[in-house]
C-alpha cells in the first residue's frame, strides 16, 4: 500500500497522455497571452480589496499601516522563489494541471492528491473571494448612476451582521432575514458561460480586460498623487514587524494567479518558452504596480481614519481612499472611473481562476483519481466542459453566502502550501532526473528552492489559527476521499506500476 501511496508518474508518460487525440485541447496562445492571462490573474481582489485589511488588520491580527509598502515586497520575494521553481516545472512539463502534475512526477501519488486537493482551495474557494468582491465594487459602480441594489441581495449573512439596519430592512421568511448575494452569483454565471464556449474567446476577453484595469490603476495613482500627505506616513510602522508580517500574510491573495499560467500548458504553442515568461514576466510588473498603488493609497488615508471605517462599514479601500480625499465636483466621476475598473479587474481574475480550477480537475480524471466524466472534452469547443459547469455551480452557489475574509485567509494557506511543494518538488527532480533537457533552469538550486519552502512557511505564520484548522479539516475530506475513490481506480494501479 505504501508503495502505491509513494509512486510518481514518469514525466515521459505525463507528456505522452497530453498528446492522445480524445485528452487534447486546442493549443491557440502565445507569450504574450500568456504573460496578459498572468496579469488578469494577478491584478483584482487582492489589489483593490484585500489592501484595506492588510493596511488596517481586524480583530485577529494587526495591521501593517504605511508598512504596506514592505508587506508587499516581502511577499513578493517568497513569490519570486516560488515562481522560478514554477517556471522550470511549467517548461519541462507543459500539462495542464499545474502543481498537481508537477508533484505526481516527483512526490508520489498521494502528494498529488493532497496538492490537487489544496489547488481546490487556491482556485475554486479563491474565486468565491473574488465574486464577493465583484460584487460590493459593482454596487458602487452602478450606485452612481442612480441604480440602488439592496443590501440584502448584495451581502453574505456573517457580512450583514455587522452592518448596522441590513436585518431590519431585508425580507424575513418565519421570522429569519433573507440575505445572500446574488451579484456574485450572476458574474460567476456569465464567466462560466463564457469558458464553455472557448480558451481562444477567453484570451482575448481577458487582455482586453487586463488593458483596461492597468489604465484605471494608472489613473488611481496619477489622481491619488496629489492627495497624499506625508503626515499619513507616521507612524510608518504601527504594529511592528507584526503588523507588516500579517499585512503580507494577507496580500500575499494580491499575487495568487502567476501559478494559473500554468493550467493553460496544453493550450500554448511553445510552451517551454512562453510559459516561463508568462510566470516571471507577470510577476515583476505586478509587483512594480502593486509598490507604487500601496504609497498612494496609505498616503491618502491615515491609518486611524481606515481602522475606524473597515471596521463598520462594507467599503471598498481605493474608491473609499478616492472619496475620503474629498476630491470635489469630480469625486463622484473618479470613483466611478475606479470602481469600474475594478469590476474589470475583478471579472479578468475571475475569468482565469475559473479557466483553471476545471483543468486541474481535468488532470486528476485523466490519472483515474477524479470519475472519467471529468476528463471530457466538448466535440465542438475542445474545452473541459463538465468540470467548468461543475465548478461555476459550485463557486456561484458558495459566493451568495459566504465572507470574503474568511475565504482569502483560507485562500492564502492553501496556495502558499502548494508553493512549497512545488519547490520541494524542484530539490527532488534536480537529484531524481539531473540530466533531463531544461529550457529553464531555476538559478543557484538548492538556494532558491529552500528560500521558497521557508519564506512560504513564514507567511503561513502569519496566518490566524482558525484558517490553520480549517486548512487541516479539508486536507482530511480529501484524504477521505482518496480512499473511497481515487486509490482504488487509479491510473497508475490498474497499469500496475
Amino acid at each position: 500500500m505504501l508503495r502505491q501511496l509513494l509512486r510518481t508518474k514518469s514525466l515521459d508518460a505525463l507528456l505522452a497522455e497530453g498528446q492522445a487525440p480524445q485528452h487534447q485541447l486546442k493549443r491557440t496562445l502565445g507569450a504574450f497571452d500568456v504573460v496578459m492571462l498572468g496579469i488578469g490573474a494577478i491584478v483584482g481582489a487582492g489589489i483593490f480589496a484585500t489592501i484595506g485589511t492588510a493596511a488596517s488588520g481586524d480583530p485577529t491580527r494587526p495591521g501593517a499601516g504605511p508598512a504596506l509598502i514592505l508587506s508587499f515586497v516581502v511577499t513578493a520575494i517568497a513569490c519570486g522563489f516560488a515562481a522560478l521553481c514554477y517556471a522550470e516545472f511549467a517548461a519541462m512539463v507543459p500539462i495542464s494541471g499545474s502543481a498537481y502534475t508537477y508533484a505526481y512526477a516527483t512526490l508520489g501519488e498521494l502528494v498529488a492528491w493532497i496538492i490537487g486537493w489544496d489547488l481546490i482551495i487556491e482556485y475554486a474557494v479563491g474565486n468565491v473571494a473574488v465574486a464577493i468582491s465583484w460584487g460590493n465594487y459593482f454596487k458602487t459602480l452602478v450606485s452612481g448612476v442612480g441604480i440602488v441594489i439592496p443590501g440584502w441581495l448584495s451581502t453574505d449573512y456573517r457580512t450583514a451582521s455587522h452592518i448596522p439596519g441590513l436585518f431590519a430592512s431585508a425580507p424575513h421568511l418565519f421570522g429569519v432575514p433573507i440575505v445572500f448575494n446574488i451579484l456574485a452569483f450572476g458574474i460567476v454565471a456569465l464567466i462560466t458561460v463564457v469558458l464553455v464556449i472557448g480558451i481562444r474567446q477567453s484570451a482575448t476577453m481577458n487582455s482586453t480586460m487586463v488593458m483596461l484595469k492597468l489604465v484605471v490603476l494608472g489613473f488611481f495613482v496619477v489622481v491619488g498623487w496629489n492627495y497624499t500627505k506625508a503626515g499619513n506616513f507616521h507612524p510608518f510602522a504601527p504594529n511592528g514587524w507584526a503588523g507588516v508580517q500579517a499585512g503580507a500574510a494577507i496580500v500575499f491573495f494580491a499575487y495568487i494567479g502567476f501559478d494559473a499560467v500554468s493550467t493553460v500548458a496544453e493550450e500554448t504553442r511553445n510552451p517551454s518558452r512562453d510559459l516561463p515568461i508568462g510566470i516571471v514576466g507577470s510577476l515583476i510588473i505586478c509587483t512594480i504596480i502593486y509598490i507604487v498603488v500601496a504609497v498612494v493609497f496609505t498616503g491618502i488615508i491615515p491609518y486611524s481614519v481606515l481602522r475606524q471605517k473597515l471596521a463598520t462599514e462594507q467599503a471598498e479601500p481605493l474608491t473609499m481612499a478616492l472619496q475620503y480625499a474629498n476630491i470635489g465636483r469630480w469625486s463622484n466621476l473618479f470613483v466611478g472611473i475606479v470602481a469600474f475598473g475594478s469590476v474589470v479587474a475583478h471579472t479578468a481574475v475571475l475569468l482565469v481562476f475559473q479557466l483553471g480550477q476545471p483543468r486541474i480537475f481535468f488532470s486528476m480524471a485523466r490519472d483515474g483519481l477524479l470519475p472519467p466524466s471529468f476528463a471530457k472534452v466538448h466535440p465542438r469547443f475542445r474545452t473541459p466542459h463538465v468540470t467548468t459547469i461543475l465548478t461555476g455551480v459550485a463557486v456561484g452557489v458558495c459566493a451568495m453566502f459566504t465572507s470574503i475574509d474568511e475565504m482569502v485567509d483560507l485562500t492564502n494557506i492553501g496556495t502558499l502550501f502548494a508553493f512549497v511543494l512545488v519547490c520541494i518538488g524542484i530539490l527532488i527532480l534536480r537529484k531524481r532526473d539531473p540530466d533531463r533537457p531544461r529550457a529553464f533552469r531555476t538559478p543557484w538550486v538548492p538556494v532558491v528552492p529552500m528560500l521558497g519552502v521557508i519564506s512560504c512557511l513564514y507567511l503561513m505564520l502569519g496566518l490566524p489559527w482558525i484558517t490553520w484548522i480549517r486548512f487541516a479539516l479539508w486536507l482530511v475530506v480529501g484524504l477521505v476521499v482518496y480512499y473511497s475513490y481515487g486509490f482504488r481506480r487509479s491510473g497508475l494501479r490498474h497499469a500496475g506500476l
